[in-house]
């Protein structure tokens, strides 16, 4: 680090004309945006000392773009607004002002997606994908910026559940970074891609990029301790919690090598979560102490939320559960982006077991309920894309199918020209062209009506194959979804009729980080079958999302019901589930209901699907709170009117104190 600081001094000492060329005077201005990170004063200062006068307009929106990126460093958000409104309106500088847009929107914790996404379109036309090499040479091409494009969109992607294309997107800037001879960016980029290689479940490629990033970091400390923070990420994630503690550690002696304080701050915030699941609460406490007054003092918004949310967790652990519930507040303050939905999910479900482990069930019963609600938003986000997706294929088929037509009916009308031509030639032979010229449109048909009988079987199974589960083979939520509003437009105004079940697995996070991704995909596949075997012929289950199942039962009795709900719980925790691993003794917790409820008097409410849906999730959770490893249902409700019904759920601990609702608890097997 010191002798990229000596290059640094050399290059900002030369005068503006010394500088050899634009690719140099970049690499000058990426070196002190760099270290802006920690200084952005002083880098604020010395880029003003030496601006250059009077420059062309290509060096003109270099230096415009290195002061947008120190002023978002020191926080000063809307003085980095006006460089990019400059920007905007210089021949050829617009995409670097949609770009630096989009990194302040990331900065104010607000979608920069969209932003960043209309950035690369103008940057990557002038760096084109699959000619890096030849593409960085160029004097239009600013590979870094086209990387910073990147880097927002792949954030953006990871964080809605989009792996694929987010990998490409690092794949894309890692090209880039290396063809530009970027070691210090290359880095960053292999060490993300192994955080994405981990989320697709492959490990051990993971861990080899993590090492091949180390090796191209050598000599570069600030770099290797990003990377060591990204290290951290996939260990955990791999529930190797110890590795992930050595990493953060070597990380964070890393960045105090490299007199980073503002990186030192987010690692110590992350070894608040590491030494919080090793049960080192005070040490836990300790960094994040140190960490909070650097993280507030650069306005880091990303990592202050996520360190205020572990530092939540630990106090609950700790039985300090007013000093947690400060915590959660200074964490609601913060605005939630949409790349982080994902993991925000995560924390919420985290939190409400943390909450329900300590048995204060009212605020685990209100952190379930927001983690269901945002997944809601996630999984109709997640719906909204394949569907999409579906649509696409289906356009495309029918396309191939329109465009093999065509083929066929212009071979057709080549075949009938010949024919009148060899008409004219031959009178003699047009009885036995006549007759071929039958057969060959007889035979063209028939062809037709296979590839067209061929073309909607595959839809079948397409649409077929797009509403199963393909690990448990049990129905999707897509499938679910379509019965519903089926049976929606049947009904019509008499509403949802029929019995629902939700199922949720006990501590089913454990599994996996315990004893691997393989061992909770073989729970995962052995509860389908059992709750499958459990239920009638007649009755739909349905893997509603991770380890959570639906079963709806048309037409089954409140009393026929919590027998059902009895065998399903027997079923699925009475003996240990077979893994790679050995045996695992596996529960789960239950809600259920049997639609309509009843009103005061005999009546009977009206509920649509989702609100039915809605109500047999809310006893799962009382499940959980009270325990796990049992089954509630609703065995009456006192509402005069839909209103009443509402209220009822928006406060259901209180309802049933009052006696308003009446449940039925049912016991698991014990161990």
């Amino acid at each position: 680090m010191r002798a990229v600081m000596l290059t640094l001094a050399l290059l900002l000492a030369l005068p503006a004309a010394a500088v050899p060329d634009l690719a140099a005077e970049r690499e000058q201005l990426a070196q002190l945006t760099r270290r802006a990170f920690d200084e952005p004063a002083a880098m604020l200062a010395e880029l003003e000392r030496r601006w250059p006068q009077g420059a062309e307009p290509a060096r003109e929106i270099a230096w415009l773009y290195a002061r947008g990126r120190v002023l978002l460093a020191g926080s000063q958000f809307e003085a980095a607004d006006a460089v990019a409104l400059k920007l905007a309106g210089l021949e050829g500088g617009a995409d670097h002002g949609w770009l630096l847009r989009a990194l302040t929107q990331e900065r104010a914790g607000k979608p920069a997606g969209m932003l960043a996404a209309r950035a690369l379109e103008g940057l990557g036309r002038r760096c084109p994908a699959g000619d890096e090499a030849h593409a960085v040479r160029a004097p239009g091409c600013d590979f870094r910026a086209a990387a910073d494009a990147l880097r927002l969109l792949q954030r953006e992607q990871a964080g809605q559940g989009a792996l694929v294309e987010a990998e490409g997107s690092v794949r894309r800037g890692l090209a880039l970074a290396r063809a530009g001879g970027d070691r210090h960016l290359a880095a960053l980029f292999m060490a993300q891609l192994a955080v994405l290689l981990q989320a697709q479940d492959d490990l051990d490629a993971a861990r080899a990029e993590i090492r091949a990033a180390l090796a191209e970091a050598q000599g570069d400390a600030l770099a290797s301790a990003r990377v060591r923070n990204a290290e951290a990420v996939v260990e955990r994630r791999a529930g190797e919690r110890q590795a992930a503690r050595a990493a953060l550690e070597s990380g964070l002696a890393l960045a105090e090598q490299a007199r980073s304080p503002h990186l030192a701050a987010q690692l110590r915030a992350n070894l608040v979560d590491a030494y919080m699941y090793l049960g080192q609460y005070r040490e836990a406490l300790a960094a994040g102490r140190l960490a909070l007054p650097v993280l507030q003092r650069f306005r880091d918004r990303t990592y202050e939320r996520a360190l205020h949310h572990n530092l939540a967790v630990t106090h609950i652990k700790l039985r300090q559960f007013d000093a947690a519930r400060q915590e959660l507040a200074r964490v609601a303050e913060f605005q939630l982006d949409p790349s982080e939905l994902v993991s925000r999910a995560g924390e919420l479900r985290e939190l409400g077991d943390t909450w329900a482990d300590a048995g204060q069930h009212k605020e685990a019963l209100a952190a379930y309920r927001s983690e269901r609600e945002l997944s809601a938003r996630i999984n109709e986000r997640n719906r909204a894309s394949a569907l999409e997706e579906l649509r696409r294929k289906y356009d495309t088929a029918a396309k191939q199918r329109d465009l093999a037509l065509l083929a066929r009916d212009g071979q057709l009308k080549d075949q009938q020209l010949a024919n009148r031509r060899l008409l004219q030639q031959l009178g003699l032979a047009v009885g036995v062209l006549l007759l071929l010229s039958i057969v060959l449109v007889g035979a063209t048909l028939l062809r037709m009506r296979r590839a067209q009988a061929r073309l909607t079987a595959n839809q079948q199974l397409l649409r077929a194959q797009s509403e199963r589960d393909p690990l448990t083979d049990l129905s999707n939520r897509r499938h679910f979804l379509a019965v519903m509003d089926a049976r929606s437009h049947e009904l019509g105004a008499d509403g949802f009729r029929g019995a629902l079940m939700m199922i949720d697995i006990d501590h089913f996070k454990h599994v996996n980080d315990r004893h691997g991704h393989a061992a909770g995909d073989a729970v995962l596949v052995e509860v389908g079958r059992r709750i499958r075997a459990a239920v009638r012929d007649t009755d739909l289950v349905a893997r509603w999302g991770g380890e959570e199942f639906l079963v709806f039962a048309p037409e089954l009795p409140g009393e026929d019901l919590a027998q059902m709900a009895a065998r399903v719980l027997n079923g699925i925790g009475g003996t240990p589930v077979a893994t790679p691993e050995g045996p695992l003794r596996v529960t789960a917790s239950l809600g259920f209901a049997s639609f309509p409820l009843g009103g005061r008097g005999g009546a009977q409410l009206r509920l649509h699907w989702e609100q039915a849906v809605n109500w047999a999730d809310m006893v799962l959770y009382q499940a959980k709170a009270e325990g796990r490893n049992r089954a509630i249902g609703i065995a009456g409700v006192q509402a005069p009117d839909a209103d009443t019904l509402a209220a009822i759920l928006q406060d259901f601990d209180a309802a049933c104190q009052q006696g308003q609702v009446q449940l039925v608890v049912l016991t698991g097997p014990s161990a």
